[in-house]
C-alpha cells in the first residue's frame, strides 16, 4: 500500500480545478462552492485507457460534466454515487445518457435532502467490488451522514473515497431523521479497523493520515457529546433543543448554529437510543439516578 506523494497531497481542491492524484486517480472539483461544500464537490475519475469509473458526478452542471468526460483516459463503464444528496448525484443522469454507463448507488431515503432525479440502475451492497482497468474499488456501507451513504476503498493503495463521511476542513453535518450519530460513529470505528491509509474526501484536499484523522473526528464527536450530557445535567425539568444549542455550541459561530442544530438533534437522539436521555414532547432531559 502507498500514500499519495507530497506534490499530490498539497494540491489544493480549487473550485473548477482538476488534479491528477495518481496515474489512475483524477479529481475534478465542481463549481458549487458553499459553506457546506467547501470549494465544491469532488468528482473522481478512477481508471486508465482500459476503462474508467466516475465516483460522485456532482451537480447537474454541463461544463463540469464535460470536464469529467474529458478527464477520463478511457471509456466510462460505471457511475458510482456515495449518496443521493443534491451536491453529489444529480450529474449521474447526464453522464448515463452521454456514456451509457449504469448508475450505481443505494436507494434514496425519503426526506427533503435527496436528489429527485436520482434513479440508480443497480443498488450497491456492502463489499461489492468495482473494477476500472487495474484499479479495484470495494464498497463500504457507511450510514450516518445519510442512511444510503457508501465509501469506496481503492484496495491496493488503501485510499478511501469518503463522500461526505469525512471531509477536509469541515465537520460533517448529521441530518436526522435519516442521519444517525450512533451509526456515524459506528461507521467511523469500522473504517478505523480497516487498512485505510489516506482519505480522498467529497469536499476538500486529500487527507494523508487516515487513522489519525478518523481518531480526531471520533474524539471531536465524543467531546461534543460530553457537552450535551453536561448541559442536560445542569437543567432541572429538561430543556428545549434550541435552549441547548447555544450552550453546547458556544465555541461555534452563531451563523453556523442553523447547521449545528441538526447535529445537536443527532447527538440527543443517540443518547435517547442508548437510554441516556429522555424526551417528553419537545423537552429533553438527562436520565438521573
Amino acid at each position: 500500500m502507498s500514500t499519495p506523494g507530497p506534490a499530490e497531497l498539497h494540491a489544493p481542491a480549487r473550485t473548477g480545478g482538476a488534479a491528477q492524484l495518481a496515474p489512475h486517480v483524477r479529481r475534478i472539483v465542481a463549481p458549487n462552492p458553499s459553506p457546506l461544500t467547501g470549494p465544491g464537490t469532488n468528482t473522481y475519475v478512477i481508471g486508465s485507457a482500459a476503462g474508467c469509473i466516475v465516483v460522485d458526478p456532482g451537480p447537474d452542471d454541463r461544463a463540469h460534466l464535460e470536464r469529467v468526460l474529458a478527464a477520463a483516459p478511457g471509456p466510462i463503464g460505471g457511475v458510482l454515487c456515495t449518496h443521493s444528496h443534491t451536491d453529489h448525484s444529480p450529474g449521474a443522469t447526464w453522464l448515463r445518457a452521454a456514456t451509457g454507463a449504469p448508475v450505481c448507488g443505494r436507494p434514496p431515503p425519503a426526506d427533503e435532502y435527496q436528489d429527485e432525479a436520482y434513479a440508480p440502475d443497480r443498488s450497491i451492497e456492502d463489499g461489492d467490488m468495482f473494477e476500472a482497468g487495474a484499479a479495484r474499488l470495494r464498497a463500504v456501507h457507511t450510514p450516518g451522514h445519510a442512511s444510503n451513504h457508501v465509501c469506496f476503498l481503492l484496495e491496493a493503495e488503501g485510499w478511501l473515497l469518503t463522500g461526505d463521511h469525512l471531509m477536509s476542513g469541515s465537520t460533517v453535518v448529521i441530518l436526522p431523521p435519516d442521519g444517525s450519530m450512533r451509526l456515524y460513529l459506528e461507521s467511523l470505528r469500522r473504517l478505523r479497523a480497516m487498512p485505510v491509509r489516506a482519505l480522498l474526501p467529497g469536499h476538500g484536499a486529500v487527507i494523508a493520515n487516515a487513522p489519525e484523522e478518523i481518531d480526531r473526528v471520533i474524539a471531536h464527536r465524543l467531546k461534543r457529546e460530553a457537552k450535551v450530557v453536561a448541559a442536560l445535567g445542569r437543567v432541572d425539568g429538561g430543556a428545549l433543543l434550541d435552549a441547548l444549542l447555544p450552550v453546547v455550541y458556544d465555541d461555534t459561530p452563531t451563523a453556523l448554529h442553523v447547521l449545528a442544530r441538526h447535529s445537536l438533534l443527532a447527538h440527543l437522539q443517540k443518547l435517547l437510543e442508548e437510554g441516556r436521555a429522555l424526551l417528553e414532547g419537545d423537552v429533553w432531559s438527562a436520565v438521573r439516578g
